[in-house]
């Protein structure tokens, strides 16, 4: 029997629906990509620019901005000098003597001329094939020197003062990728070795960027659970994230740097930031086109909102509950009666994509049907189900309902498991027995509230 190309091809034709609401959601908007300089020691470069030419080509707009910490560590190695350090809060920055200027500059240098190059391929049969992709770079960044500190002098290392935002977002809207040094420039010409998460940060500020991403050495944040196992925290809100920063240990230094920036960023209006490893090979496109991602995500308050629906969540809907539909575990609905009925719907949705929804409909005698409880298959299990349901009931009560009711094929345990027993059709409202469908012959689940 041949081969069905329909049922070959469904996997990806799967894929490529679920992420579509993401390309169309991150179309237009400002990521600045921070990578650490240990991404291009060992390999990841070109692998992370093929990825970044696909964002940019899908309609983002990338800064990007590297590290290069052990590539001036390895100048230096070369040239025999020694490296310094500060100490206490300082105890992360590099002391920048004029001979550590040097090798910033060449190793800042090397790494452009490298990432550049790399946009620059278009080999057929790569993921950069018939691409034209232009990237600019230049002087973006007004320093000022970190000066001395617990009496130290700091000398060439420097914190950044200014964004010259407008010239990057000029760049930015006519279609150019801008790549950006952890070098700055004082007004009288002075320079100066920036943190790479410095420059990421400020510029994702200035710029008022949608994401702040850092590729470094952290996969993300974790937590101990219950059975005393560090567990990956996948979302933190910036009340979360300071308790997280709050018990931080004294060799967490590193990290905890790391994380100020990250707080700066989202106290001054950045509307999230990734924390994803350098080493994983993809952890971009997995970050920002899977439903939780692969690492952690920070921003203001909670990411997952759960809220009333509107006339604008109606296509979202009808993705949701088309293929429960089709499968028959779902009465169809057409585009107009989700209209209709919008008001009584609510949705939950992650990174302003729906991933779920649920309707009430009320009933005279304090009784009200559940009706159309979908989650995306592929955030099931998360309990966004489970919210929704909790979601429904507190509708419910506020409304003044006693009891609601859900008519049900195949998910009869799941409904048990909360609260519903069963009931028969003589238990509905006499508006609702008249238009049960005794040839799908649901099953009557009630729960008193």
């Amino acid at each position: 029997m041949p081969n069905n190309p329909a049922q070959n091809n469904f996997p990806f034709v799967a894929w490529l629906r679920d992420v579509a609401p993401y390309i169309h959601s991150f179309r237009g908007k400002t990521f600045v990509i921070g990578f650490a300089g240990e991404l291009v020691q060992k390999g990841g470069l070109e692998a992370l620019i093929q990825d970044v030419a696909m964002l940019h080509a899908m309609g983002m707009r990338i800064v990007l901005i590297h590290g290069s910490r052990p590539q001036v560590q390895e100048q230096l190695d070369l040239r025999k000098v020694p490296s310094h350090y500060g100490t206490g809060a300082m105890s992360g920055y590099r002391i920048t003597d004029p001979a550590a200027l040097e090798c910033a500059k060449e190793a800042s240098g090397e790494i452009r001329l490298d990432i550049e190059a790399a946009f620059s391929q278009g080999l057929p049969n790569t993921p950069m094939a018939g691409s034209r992709i232009s990237v600019i770079s230049g002087n973006f960044i007004i320093a000022r020197p970190v000066g001395i500190v617990d009496g130290t002098d700091f000398m060439h290392t420097g914190l950044v003062r200014k964004v010259d935002s407008e010239s990057i977002a000029h760049s930015l809207l006519n279609n150019k990728i801008v790549l950006m040094s952890p070098l700055g420039f004082s007004p009288t010409g002075q320079a100066f070795n920036l943190a790479y998460e410095d420059v990421a940060t400020a510029t994702a500020i200035a710029l008022r960027a949608d994401k702040l991403i850092f590729l470094t050495e952290y996969n993300g944040l974790y937590e101990l659970n219950n059975d005393g196992q560090k567990e990956l925290i996948t979302e933190l809100s910036l009340p979360q994230l300071e308790q997280h920063m709050q018990a931080l240990k004294p060799e967490d230094a590193d990290l905890k740097v790391l994380l100020q920036h990250t707080n700066r960023a989202i106290k001054a209006g950045v509307g999230r930031v990734h924390l994803l490893p350098h080493d994983r090979d993809g952890a971009l496109l997995e970050e920002l086109f899977t439903h939780d991602g692969i690492s952690t995500m920070i921003a203001a308050s909670d990411i997952e909102h759960l809220r009333e629906a509107t006339l604008d969540d109606v296509g979202g809907i009808l993705q949701l509950i088309e293929p429960l539909e089709e499968e028959g575990i779902l009465v169809a609905r057409g585009r107009d009666v989700i209209e209709r009925d919008i008001m009584h719907f609510s949705v939950i949705e992650h990174d302003r994509v729906l991933f779920g929804c649920a309707a009430l409909f009320p009933y005279p005698n304090g009784i009200g049907e559940l009706s159309c409880l979908a989650v995306d298959p592929e955030s099931q299990g998360a309990g966004d189900g489970e919210r929704l349901l909790k979601r429904i009931e507190a509708r419910a009560k506020s409304s003044g309902l006693k009891k609601i009711f859900v008519l049900t094929t195949r998910t009869e345990h799941w409904f048990l498991k909360r609260g519903f027993v069963r009931a028969s059709v003589d238990d509905l409202p006499e508006e609702r027995q008249a238009l049960y469908n005794w040839e799908r012959k649901s099953m009557v689940l009630m729960k008193t509230l």
